[in-house]
C-alpha cells in the first residue's frame, strides 16, 4: 500500500548549500563573522526546506489525521535549529540539540517522505560535532533513511533516488574531511612558525644580553678597573713613604683621590648613559684624548697627545672606541712597561681615522695573528680583558687593531677605525 503523501515529486538536484567544515547551523561557539553568516545560512536553508515540504503536505493532504502530527514536530524542528542559531552553546549542547533534531525529522520521515531532503543541514552538523568515525556512521545513517523516503515517493523504480542522496552524502562528507585535515595541518604550521619565532626571539634575547654583558666588561675593564688599578699602585707608594717621604705619600694620595673622583664620574656616567665620561657634554675626541694625556702625566710617566688632519667630529661610538682604547693602552703602559714617556696621536682622514699609542718601555714579542697570548692583558687571568677586549670593540664597528713591538724598544698601538658605513667582519 502506498502512503498517504503518494504523489511523487522529483527531488531537487540542488537540495541546499554544500557542507563546509567553516560552521554549521548547530556549530558551537561560532564566533568570526564568517561563521556566523555560514551558520545562518544553513540555518535558513533548514528552515526553508522545512517549510516547503510542509507547504507540499498541506497541499496534498490537507485532510490528513497526521496533519497534526507534521505540523507540530515542524514548529519543534524549526525552534530548535533557530535556537541553536541564536545561542550555539557548547559542543555538547549541540550534540543534545542534533539529537532532538535528528529524533524529530526521523519520525516526521517516517510520516511524510518529502521531508527527508532535509538532512543536509543535519550532515554538516553531525560532521561538526562529532569525531570523523562517529560523523560518518551518523551521516550513512541519513542518508540510508533519505534513500528509504526516496523510494516511498517514486511510482517505480529510479536510479537516481538510490544513488543521488548517497552522493550528495558522499560528497559533503569527503569535502569536509579533507578541508578539515587541510585546516589542521595549516594550523599545525602556523604553530610551528609561532613556536620558531618565540625561539628566534628568545636566542636573539640571550645574543643581544651576551653581547651587552661582554660590553659592559669591556667599559668596566677601561674605566673603573683601570682607575682602581692605578688608585691601588699609588695607595701601596704612599704606604711605603709614608715614614720617609710623607711630602711624596702626601702627593700620591692627592693624585688617588682625584683619580676616584674622575672613576666616580665615569661610574655615574656609566650608570646613565654609558658614554664616557671625558666625552660628555658635547667635547669632542681630541679634547678628550688631550685631557687622558693630562691626567696620566705623573709618576714619571709623560703623556703626550698629538692630532693630525681635520677636526672632523666622529660618531659617538667611534670616538668612545677610540677613548676606550686610549685609556686601556696607558694603563697598561703604565702598569706593567715601565715606560717614562708615552704617546697618543691621533689622525683623521676623510674615510679613516686611526689612534696611535706608543711608548718607549720594556716592550714584548709581537703576538701572532690569531694568537691566544694578549701582551697588553692584564697578568691576572681574572681580571684582565686588554687585546682580546679592545680588538672586539673595534670590531664591532668595522675597525681593526695592530700591535708592533720589540723587546727593549717599546711598543706601538695602532687602532683604526673606518668612516664610511662598513660591514664588520665575522667575529
Amino acid at each position: 500500500m502506498r502512503h498517504p503523501d503518494d504523489h511523487p515529486q522529483p527531488p531537487s538536484t540542488s537540495p541546499g548549500p554544500p557542507a563546509s567544515p567553516a560552521s554549521g547551523a548547530f556549530a558551537p561557539g561560532a564566533q568570526t563573522r564568517d561563521d556566523r553568516l555560514l551558520s545562518a545560512l544553513l540555518t535558513t536553508a533548514f528552515v526553508v526546506l522545512l517549510a516547503g515540504a510542509l507547504l507540499r503536505y498541506v497541499l496534498n493532504h490537507g485532510d490528513s489525521d497526521r496533519l497534526p502530527w507534521i505540523v507540530g514536530l515542524s514548529v519543534v524542528l524549526a525552534v530548535v535549529q533557530v535556537a541553536g542559531q541564536a545561542r550555539p552553546g557548547s559542543r555538547r549542547a549541540g550534540r543534545v540539540r542534533l539529537a532532538v533534531v535528528v529524533a524529530c525529522w526521523v519520525v516526521i520521515v517516517l510520516l511524510a517522505p518529502s521531508f527527508a531532503w532535509c538532512a543536509v543541514p543535519l550532515i554538516h552538523t553531525a560532521l561538526r560535532l562529532f569525531p570523523t568515525r562517529s560523523a560518518v556512521a551518523l551521516v550513512t545513517a541519513l542518508a540510508t533513511l533519505v534513500v528509504l523516503a526516496e523510494l516511498r515517493l517514486a511510482d517505480g523504480f529510479d536510479p537516481n533516488h538510490l544513488l543521488l542522496p548517497p552522493v550528495v552524502a558522499a560528497l559533503a562528507t569527503g569535502v569536509f574531511v579533507y578541508l578539515t585535515r587541510e585546516a589542521t595541518r595549516r594550523q599545525h604550521l602556523i604553530d610551528d612558525l609561532v613556536r620558531t619565532r618565540r625561539e628566534l626571539a628568545a636566542t636573539e634575547r640571550r645574543e643581544g644580553t651576551l653581547a651587552e654583558r661582554q660590553r659592559l666588561s669591556r667599559e668596566i675593564h677601561d674605566s673603573l678597573a683601570q682607575g682602581l688599578s692605578s688608585q691601588n699602585m699609588l695607595l701601596q707608594a704612599a704606604d711605603r713613604q709614608w715614614d720617609t717621604d710623607p711630602q711624596a705619600a702626601r702627593t700620591h694620595l692627592r693624585t688617588a683621590a682625584s683619580i676616584a673622583a674622575h672613576g666616580l664620574t665615569e661610574a655615574r656616567r656609566l650608570v646613565h648613559d654609558l658614554a664616557p665620561a671625558d666625552l660628555a657634554e658635547g667635547a669632542g675626541l681630541a679634547q678628550a684624548l688631550a685631557t687622558l694625556a693630562a691626567r696620566e702625566s705623573r709618576d714619571g710617566l709623560t703623556v703626550r697627545f698629538h692630532a693630525e688632519g681635520p677636526d672632523t667630529h666622529l660618531p659617538d661610538q667611534a670616538a668612545s672606541a677610540l677613548l676606550r682604547t686610549a685609556q686601556g693602552a696607558l694603563a697598561n703602559i703604565r702598569e706593567h712597561s715601565g715606560a717614562r714617556t708615552a704617546a697618543l696621536t691621533l689622525t683623521c682622514l676623510d674615510d679613516t681615522v686611526a689612534l696611535d699609542v706608543a711608548d718607549d718601555g720594556r716592550g714584548f714579542p709581537a703576538p701572532e695573528p690569531g694568537g691566544t697570548r694578549d701582551p697588553l692583558g692584564d697578568p691576572d687571568p681574572l681580571r684582565g680583558h686588554g687585546l682580546p677586549a679592545t680588538r672586539a670593540r673595534l670590531r664591532q664597528l668595522g675597525g681593526t687593531l695592530a700591535v708592533e713591538s720589540t723587546p727593549g724598544e717599546g711598543a706601538v698601538l695602532t687602532a683604526t677605525i673606518p668612516l664610511t658605513p662598513a660591514t664588520p667582519p665575522a667575529p
